[in-house]
């Protein structure tokens, strides 16, 4: 059972857009496709906003309520493992829901699979970007557990423009320094 696999499918629940079943079947394409409804849409929002708490809760140091949260998740989302193969030769272990749709079972996976990796490597490998401009959520799989950025786009970002605001900070203290000996000189004329 891969279970870096379903949490990854968390990840990109927590991250995913959800304004319409559009963006619904693009998170499911395998899943689903035309047998979403509106239900769904709302079963995912509400399940995104819980899972998205979650992270933050880990990436605060807060683990208990990552814990409760996720706990709570799995009540409302169970699993039923289930063995699973094309041949007899490639047995494998699968995460299912009991509900008999394939969304309860993308949920129970995604929640599943956050679980086992929380009780693996602990809360604070859930984070949530640094750059004010995403908010995306990530599992950091760093050695030192030392990740910021849900990307190397949003750390190339958040650092250019944190190297931008410094020069041009530095450039408004030159230009105030030397404004200060031209005005004296202006005040000496007059």
């Amino acid at each position: 059972m891969d279970f870096d696999a379903y949490a990854r499918t968390g990840v990109d629940l927590a991250n995913a857009r959800l304004d319409d079943l559009d963006d619904l079947r693009t998170l499911l394409p395998d899943w689903a496709g035309d047998e979403l409804t509106d239900r769904d849409l709302s079963l995912f929002r509400r399940a995104r906003k819980r899972l998205r708490e979650v992270f933050i809760h880990g990436n605060a140091g807060r683990d208990a309520e990552a814990v409760e949260e996720l706990n709570t998740l799995l009540e409302v989302h169970p699993v039923q493992p289930r063995i699973s193969g094309h041949d007899a030769g490639d047995w494998h272990m699968h995460v299912t829901s009991r509900a008999a749709n394939c969304g309860a079972e993308y949920l129970a996976g995604a929640v599943w699979g956050l679980a086992v990796w929380l009780c693996e490597y602990g809360s604070s490998r859930f984070g949530v970007c640094a750059d004010e401009r995403c908010g995306n959520v990530y599992l950091d799989t760093s050695s030192n557990c030392c990740r910021r950025f849900c990307s190397e786009r949003c750390a190339t970002r958040s650092h250019v423009a944190a190297h931008r605001a410094r020069k041009r900070a530095a450039g408004d203290d030159r230009n105030t320094a030397e404004a200060a000996p031209q005005q004296e000189n202006l005040a000496s004329v007059s």
